[in-house]
């Protein structure tokens, strides 16, 4: 049973997903682009999403290891695919989940040439961290490790579900730069947290003694923080839960206030620089709080074998129950209902790309009667991109290049080459249609991968439906 719960915590440890969005980034041709550079160069006069199909993203990914190399039919033992798997793996790989939908999407440019834009969308985001020494310990048991110190601070997790209500204008200031900022308000319906753990668990060998064992557990301090749990515990029945956490999406739970902001700035006619920094704000979270610490130092001079107790038919072990009483003395863990905030994780992007190739739907000399006044638009694109997502262990980042054509008013693709934390042979491809004024995008990664998604380092998908209305 050991070794299956070890095996299910390793294929559960290395479903990953990120919150890189490189292929739409910095892509004009879908309203979306605005979500992440609010900066960003605008060519519509109005734009609408359709309600619940605007946009939606999902990707899943995996940090050093794959479903394959752990359950491939190659006739190795799947107990040394595992030991391999975990040696391969350390402290500071992740799994995360990353999930948005739009609810509501609109955007429309003012008599003073702003464009201002709004919205709602729902947000799931998670992330821990391998906790490796305990999954060495549950799955060696630490006979063979003494001495070893057993580090509490690989725990390390966040969990968010929460609404993300959000309005911000964009202007050209000059004619070379656009400036965007974005206000956004936080809806949180249920958050969890435990990260900052501090501690070592450790066994060391007294020669001599009557105990030859000696197990200590040495500046302990770890906490987790809830929201919008403890609500749920004493809720009867699961149509219940869901009105309650949905109650919540509206301004019904914890509240946070944050913005984004973001730039383009045109070098030349067809040199250009882009960079925006997304979701710096704070959730404070005050409405159905629960906080768990565990805090102190034990030690533990082995264990005495005794036999039960009967007593008026009754079976008891004191020695075990007085053991339990003493670590809960030792080691106390506190329940506190007190009001906490929490940042939310920003993000960084930033980009140079380089336009050529004649401007779509003219000849040589004749003039660009789609963009008049404005920046030519032109054929082919290539860039290079920068992501990064601030996480409780640190700096998460990206490197991409790509080349984006457009083959017609109607028709725009673009492909992407991503180094990141999870691959560094990370294909991308995405697809813009515009009929009439229906707008439609659908983008993957990974495609290397796509014939075997057990192989696969990570998948993403993202897609969207939107009216264009007067195009510039």
């Amino acid at each position: 049973m050991k070794k299956i719960l070890f095996a299910l915590a390793i294929c559960y440890s290395i479903i990953a997903v990120s919150q890189n969005k490189q292929v739409l980034y910095n892509w004009d041709v879908s309203p979306q682009s605005l979500l992440l550079n609010p900066g960003a160069v605008v060519d519509q006069k109005h734009h609408y999403g359709i309600p619940f199909l605007s946009g939606f993203h999902i990707n899943g990914g995996t940090s050093g290891v794959t479903v394959f190399d752990i359950f491939s039919d190659d006739g190795r033992d799947i107990n040394d695919k595992i030991a391999e798997a975990l040696t391969a793996l350390d402290s500071n790989d992740f799994f995360t989940a990353t999930q948005q939908l739009e609810l509501i999407n609109f955007g429309w440019r003012s008599k003073s040439d702003y464009y201002f834009s709004g919205g709602i969308y729902q947000e799931f985001d998670f992330i821990s961290y391998l906790p490796k020494d305990f999954l060495d310990l549950a799955r060696e048991g630490n006979r063979d490790y003494i001495g070893r110190a057993y580090n509490f601070d690989h725990i390390s997790l966040r969990a968010d579900l929460l609404t993300v209500y959000h309005f911000g204008f964009n202007k050209k200031v000059t004619d070379k730069l656009t400036l965007g900022l974005r206000f956004k308000a936080y809806s949180s319906m249920i958050s969890a947290s435990s990260t900052g753990n501090t501690g070592t668990f450790t066994t060391t060998q007294n020669d001599g003694t009557p105990n030859i064992y000696e197990h200590t557990v040495e500046g302990l301090n770890v906490e987790v923080k809830t929201s919008g749990y403890a609500s749920l515990k004493d809720v009867d029945g699961s149509s219940q839960i869901v009105s309650d956490v949905l109650g919540r999406a509206f301004f019904g739970g914890n509240l946070g206030l944050g913005f984004d902001f973001g730039a383009t700035y045109e070098i030349t006619n067809q040199l250009s620089a882009t960079a925006s920094i997304l979701d710096i704000g704070t959730i404070f979270h005050s409405s159905a709080t629960e906080i768990y610490n565990a805090s102190g130092n034990y030690t533990l001079d082995g264990l005495e074998l005794l036999f039960p107790t009967i007593e008026n038919g009754e079976t008891t072990f004191p020695y075990y129950s007085d053991l339990e009483d003493e670590i809960e003395r030792e080691i106390p863990v506190d329940t506190l209902n007190s009001a906490y905030s929490q940042m939310r994780p920003a993000k960084i992007n930033a980009g140079l790309h380089y336009d050529f190739g004649e401007s779509i739907g003219r000849k040589s000399g004749d003039c660009d009667c789609r963009n008049m006044g404005g920046k030519s638009q032109h054929v082919s694109q290539a860039g290079i991109q920068y992501y990064s997502v601030f996480r409780p262990k640190g700096i998460q980042a990206a490197g991409t290049v790509y080349y984006r054509r457009r083959f017609s008013n109607w028709l725009s693709t673009k492909a992407t080459y991503t180094v990141d934390s999870y691959s560094a042979s990370n294909i991308g491809l995405g697809m813009a249609l515009n009929i009439g004024s229906l707008n439609f995008h659908l983008a993957a990664d990974n495609l290397l991968d796509i014939a075997n998604i057990a192989k696969a380092n990570s998948l993403s998908l993202q897609f969207g439906f939107n009216i264009i209305v007067e195009e510039l």
